[in-house]
């Protein structure tokens, strides 16, 4: 008789989430996919609210899952230095609610931190480096983690960068589509050179989690892509690949955005440590976009094909 491990995924219509939930549900696990607003395409959908216990329980009950993947968070990082309540009931809250749950039914968790829990002064930081936010993202995120770590035996935090990908459910656009969208419509844009990071494609990510599940691995990892490098870097390789004019392009400094939150200069990540423990390794970023624009155009042909398909049928 086979066993069916059973996986609870939170956010599963946003960028990683719906990635996560499609790679667990194509290799056999029962996904039940967790989520407040669009309903995911893959595993059986559960509709709840992270920020209330009682919704919380409910879908523990549903779903008896061995494992959970938590990947919901308010990541916009100026609304959570506005909205300071809110940020907190959902990164910190939100993920005690988990977190006990997992306790009481010896769940094995996966929390998707951030670099942002790191100031940004140096860059390339170690797992073992301390962390120190300097905006209120970063404080939910690192208590978030804290949470984790107090109550928890069996967990893994995996901690990204700057995540991209081909659109989620959700509909919410990301660095590089947003690049990509403004370059074909031939408008300019502003990028800031003075912002260093570790651009990390959701699918890589999706992988080195599904990798990180089935072994249990535990501990905290630095799940990024494997390259630093800065945004306006980052948005001119982006250019390059997809064949769009760079000159469009112009760099900026970080001050002169009106951010309503500081952002760290450099929150770049080492994964040596996945690098060396990981059979599915953090992608350099040259093979990550050009990733993202084969499973671009793979969306394409299969959009197009649908269309065609239902008008055929409509005529």
């Amino acid at each position: 008789m086979v066993v069916v491990m059973s996986i609870l995924i939170t956010g599963a219509s946003g960028l990683l989430g719906s990635k996560m939930a499609e790679k667990a549900a194509s290799v056999g696990y029962k996904v039940y996919s967790g989520y407040f607003m669009h309903k995911p395409n893959y595993g059986f959908p559960i509709r709840f609210d992270i920020r209330n216990r009682t919704a919380v329980e409910k879908a523990f009950k549903i779903a008896s899952p061995e494992i959970v993947v938590h990947t919901v968070a308010l990541t916009d990082v100026d609304k959570c230095e506005m909205d300071k309540e809110l940020a907190w009931n959902i990164n910190v809250e939100g993920t005690r609610n988990l977190v006990d749950l997992c306790k009481q039914r010896g769940v094995f968790l996966i929390y998707i931190s951030t670099d942002y829990v790191f100031k940004g002064d140096k860059g390339m930081y170690k797992e073992t480096d301390e962390p120190e936010p300097i905006n209120y993202y970063g404080l939910t995120k690192l208590k978030g983690e804290e949470e984790v770590i107090d109550k928890l035996n069996e967990f893994c935090i995996a901690r990204p960068s700057v995540i991209y990908g081909i659109k989620p459910l959700s509909g919410k656009s990301n660095f590089a589509l947003w690049v990509i969208e403004k370059l074909r419509k031939n408008e300019s844009i502003n990028v800031v050179m003075d912002q260093w990071v570790s651009p990390t494609l959701n699918t890589n990510l999706a992988d080195m989690l599904l990798e990180v599940l089935e072994r249990r691995l535990t501990g905290i990892y630095h799940l990024a892509g494997a390259t630093r490098m800065n945004r306006y870097e980052f948005a001119k390789l982006i250019a390059e690949e997809f064949n769009l004019n760079h000159e469009l392009i112009r760099p900026i400094a970080m001050c002169e955005l009106k951010w309503k939150a500081s952002r760290p200069k450099d929150s770049s990540l080492d994964v040596s440590k996945a690098m060396k423990n990981l059979y599915n390794k953090p992608l350099q970023i040259k093979d990550a976009v050009r990733k993202l624009k084969e499973e671009l155009i793979i969306k394409y042909v299969l959009e197009s094909g649908s269309n065609m398909n239902n008008s055929c049928t409509s005529k």
